[in-house]
């Protein structure tokens, strides 16, 4: 038999498994998450330990339109109940603030604004949806409409950024009614940077009040 590759700097689950690289099955961990869940749940594990790959493979098991194959073999297809209850059953929100990392507050502000902005895009079918009033509808387009100025890539405010995960979520229960997951990957980096360039107080406020929004006060 030929050698598989080696999946180096491959964060993508569907990629990897589409590839068929080698993977190390963590796909109990979908299990004992759905066995012993929590309404938030935070993964504090070292660098290099995979916990990026393992948000997507949460995002590629539970989002609605999931591919059922790329789970074929692995642990986590041997639960068939399990599997049936909630795999593809659920609107997800899938953000990264790995790349929120600027030398000031601003430009900091209009990295996290792109992550955010980019991940709503992809619920473009929210415009038209049935479901929606018009004044939801003008709330989706607060965090998809391109800045005029060209200063930055999406016009969101700050506060638009503050509510913005809350708002998606919002739309999407309501669109699908059924509750939204959210997934939040890489939430320390505007903070050590925010540190490091010191405008950490601001960031940890914006911060702050995303997450209250969006994990705290969000039903």
């Amino acid at each position: 038999m030929g050698k598989k590759m080696l999946p180096v700097g491959i964060e993508d689950f569907e990629t990897l498994r589409t590839i068929d690289f080698y993977y190390v099955d963590k796909t109990g961990m979908i299990k004992e998450l759905l066995s012993n869940w929590g309404f938030v749940n935070l993964f504090t594990r070292p660098r290099r330990f995979g916990k990026s790959l393992n948000m997507s493979m949460l995002k590629c098991f539970l989002e609605i339109g999931a591919d059922a194959s790329l789970f074929d073999g692995l642990k986590i297809s041997e639960e068939k109940d399990l599997c049936e209850r909630f795999m593809g059953k659920y609107p997800v929100v899938s953000v990264s603030f790995k790349g929120v990392e600027g030398l000031n507050y601003e430009s900091a502000l209009s990295q996290m604004t792109k992550a955010i902005g980019d991940e709503a895009s992809r619920f473009g079918f929210l415009r038209n949806s049935d479901r929606l009033s018009e004044d939801d509808k003008i709330k989706y387009k607060q965090l998809t409409t391109a800045d005029p100025t060209g200063s930055n890539v999406y016009s969101m405010s700050e506060n638009v950024v503050i509510g913005s995960l809350n708002t998606l979520s919002e739309l999407l229960a309501k669109h699908f009614q059924k509750k939204c997951v959210i997934l939040i990957d890489e939430y320390d980096v505007p903070l050590a940077k925010a540190n490091e360039y010191k405008y950490y107080p601001k960031m940890v406020t914006l911060i702050r009040g995303m997450f209250h929004a969006a994990l705290k006060t969000n039903p």
